[in-house]
């Protein structure tokens, strides 16, 4: 049942981010859901019957949220004619431990403007993130905790 839910969310994000709401689309969107599950399957047993999915949907909104943010927030860096931008790389302690979630928190935050996971050290505990402006990395690190690594946690719990 759980697998559906979570099908169905994959299909809804497709369809959000292609833009279309065809029938047509939505079949794509579940096909390729139903794909992306099954080639994760190894991973996912545990979990997904452990899955929240109004948690699941509140991280999704929460990702757009950011992920439009950070758009604006990029954008208007790069259009100032003096950027003042402190690129850098800053060490984030995971609270996360499970390889499906430290790979899912890595990847919304590469998918989120201005930032990307560079490596997870190798006890896991440690994931490494290049911001393109790192001035306050004690903000960056509250941001990412609240944030993502929250939602993540609530949406999957143990």
């Amino acid at each position: 049942m759980t697998f559906i839910v979570v099908n169905l969310i994959l299909t809804l994000i497709w369809a959000v981010v292609t833009g279309s709401f065809s029938i047509h689309n939505l079949l794509l969107g579940f096909a390729m859901g139903a794909l992306s599950l099954w080639l994760v399957r190894e991973q996912l047993p545990a979990t997904l019957h452990r899955v929240r999915p109004l948690k699941l949907l509140l991280l999704a909104v929460l990702f757009f949220k950011e992920l439009s943010l950070s758009a604006i927030k990029v954008a208007i860096m790069v259009l100032r004619p003096n950027m003042r931008l402190r690129p850098g790389i800053f060490a984030f302690p995971l609270t996360l431990t499970r390889d499906f979630e430290i790979t899912l928190l890595a990847n919304l935050i590469t998918l989120t403007p201005g930032t990307l996971s560079v490596d997870v050290s190798e006890d896991r505990k440690t994931l490494y993130v290049h911001a393109l402006d790192c001035h306050d990395p004690a903000a960056e690190r509250r941001a990412i905790s609240s944030g993502f690594e929250r939602r993540i946690r609530e949406a999957f719990p143990t």
